[in-house]
């Protein structure tokens, strides 16, 4: 009986609609959540409060569903995913009001929206595709430091004396070129050292195709690279997948073999039974 439910609890899980029906509720709670930010008149506070309660309940039951479903009950929490799933459900059964745990339980419920990356494998495989390519990314962010030290302590000893506001010291010097390479009305800055070094343009010219164009560049070229090498081990699982289904396949040669021996020891026992 155990093995019927989980059966039936494993198409369930894989049904589409289920699927579907799933993303629409967390859907419907990001929305929930974000209401709760508004002031609400009586009737609408109630209306979110059942309607929280059933989005938890909700939860804890589609959760229990993909865990008894599952073939390997320790292969289920070794998965990242169904862990940060379950804590979410867990937690989310805190009781908001009159609890000394409230604020954690409100905050744990903002985080159900992330529950839309462990129910789409798309986003799964763009997150492990960016989290691949993190140590990679690390160089170029070192890199990054290199240059930023450099050009802030350029400053620092260059413009100091026009704005000690902007560039009093190597750190506040920094937090300067930050600014100017979010393009945060980093003219004005420009403008202002102009009017004492005129060839003051070519230190910002060149720090910002140094971080703002080439340090993009390269990041986008890092998860490319990463989401590309993701989707040939994808491929390639596919194809032993299918190569392996397709040599356990008897050729026909093989079931005309079966055929003539199986009829051979029928003629053996038919001459068997006349004896």
């Amino acid at each position: 009986m155990y093995e019927n439910i989980k059966k039936q609890l494993f198409q369930l899980k894989s049904n589409k609609i289920f699927e579907a029906l799933v993303v629409a509720v967390i859907i419907i709670s990001a929305l929930e959540i974000g209401a709760k930010t508004y002031e609400l008149p009586a009737f609408a506070n109630s209306l979110t409060y059942g309607l929280d309660l059933f989005i938890t309940l909700f939860f804890l039951i589609e959760i229990t569903i993909r865990f008894i479903a599952e073939e390997n009950k320790k292969a289920f929490f070794r998965d990242g995913w169904n862990v940060f799933d379950t804590l979410v459900v867990l937690v989310s059964l805190i009781p908001i009001n009159d609890s000394e745990l409230a604020l954690l339980a409100r905050l744990v419920r903002i985080f159900r929206v992330l529950r839309m990356i462990s129910i789409i494998p798309e986003l799964r495989t763009l997150i492990n595709s960016l989290l691949k390519a993190l140590p990679q990314m690390g160089y170029v962010v070192l890199l990054m430091f290199i240059i930023f030290y450099i050009y802030a302590a350029v400053g620092s000893y260059l413009f100091a004396d026009i704005n000690p506001f902007l560039w009093d010291n190597i750190a506040t010097s920094m937090l300067t070129l930050f600014r100017v390479m979010t393009f945060e009305d980093w003219t004005d800055i420009q403008y202002e050292t102009m009017e004492v070094y005129g060839w003051s343009w070519i230190y910002y010219m060149t720090f910002i195709f140094l971080t703002a164009f080439a340090f993009l560049n390269m990041v986008i070229g890092i998860v490319i690279n990463v989401m590309d090498k993701e989707g040939r081990k994808v491929e390639l699982g596919q194809e032993n997948e299918a190569k392996e289904l397709g040599d356990k396949k008897p050729s026909i040669t093989d079931l005309q073999q079966e055929i003539r021996e199986l009829k051979q020891l029928i003629v053996a026992q038919q001459n068997a039974e006349k004896r």
